[in-house]
């Protein structure tokens, strides 16, 4: 089943980021811990989102995935 996109943002106050997959109505929320996180790329949050919702049972398109810095 395919995810109709992705959102990858900074959560400040938990220091991590947040991965949100949205699949028609249901939106699934994860947390991710980055080992060095100031110093990740877009192309890592990307596959970072593509890794996650295949985890979930679910294929994302790269061009899907938005980055909100």
């Amino acid at each position: 089943m395919n995810a109709d996109r992705a959102e990858v943002s900074w959560d400040r106050p938990k220091k991590q980021w947040l991965v949100r997959i949205q699949v028609g109505e249901e939106v699934i929320r994860r947390h991710v811990k980055v080992k060095d996180a100031d110093h990740t790329d877009e192309q890592m949050l990307r596959m970072m989102a593509i890794e996650l919702a295949g985890d979930e049972g679910y294929q994302l398109d790269q061009a899907a995935v938005s980055i909100l810095r």
